[in-house]
């Protein structure tokens, strides 16, 4: 195998990531969709994302790598962080599927564009959209214009949602420096560089809030 740890390791955190998406969006269409329409969305976007989890489990196994060995070390993080936003309602759910997991995947587009371009390429293909953003903003908006005093609640929410996606982040960095290191590429001591990553960040999370209404 000729990739680096970091290559292996990202595509592991996007496996699992993945995998783990999967799960928790089939459990939240049978136990929080108030119809049977919203059940069969969010389960056809739950089908996607696990063929995005074969896609890397299968391009791990390309590399040489046990994709099993390549996940483990992300399991506890990201069960942490499902666990610890566990969502109480539909409305959370989908906020959580389009806020929480976005910024998460922010992290991961950018650590794919300082790799060569069949990694980069697989790492865009699995982190599109699929529909996602169309179906979510649809129903959240509609969700808020019934019920005007959802909005900051919901806004909260998403806020508590990212602050633990970075806490989640930082502690998979901390295990894991070959990824992080993907995530600034060659300019990791350059705080300019870094300053820009956080504030593209916070933009591409700022458009997220504005096309909920939030």
């Amino acid at each position: 195998m000729n990739e680096s740890p970091g290559v292996v390791d990202l595509l592991g955190v996007l496996a699992y990531a993945e995998l783990s998406a999967f799960a928790r969006m089939t459990e939240d269409a049978a136990s929080l969709a108030p119809s049977l329409a919203d059940q069969a969305a969010l389960s056809e976007l739950a089908v996607a994302e696990y063929a995005h989890f074969r896609l890397l489990h299968d391009r791990l196994t390309e590399l040489g790598a046990d994709p099993e060995r390549a996940m483990s070390p992300f399991v506890e993080a990201l069960d942490a962080w499902h666990t610890q936003t566990a969502p109480a309602d539909w409305l959370q759910a989908l906020v959580k599927a389009y806020v929480g997991v976005g910024i998460a995947l922010d992290f991961y587009r950018e650590a794919a564009s300082h790799l060569e371009p069949s990694i980069a390429k697989l790492v865009d293909e699995v982190l599109v959209d699929e529909g996602r953003s169309e179906f979510v903003v649809e129903r959240v908006r509609a969700g808020v214009a019934a019920d005007p005093a959802l909005s900051g609640r919901l806004a909260l929410w998403a806020r508590r949602l990212v602050g633990e996606a970075l806490s989640q982040g930082q502690q998979v960095a901390a295990a894991r420096p070959e990824l992080a290191l993907l995530v600034v590429g060659s300019a990791a001591e350059d705080q300019t560089q870094i300053s820009r990553l956080f504030a593209k960040l916070t933009e591409e999370h700022g458009k997220r809030m504005a096309a909920l209404g939030l």
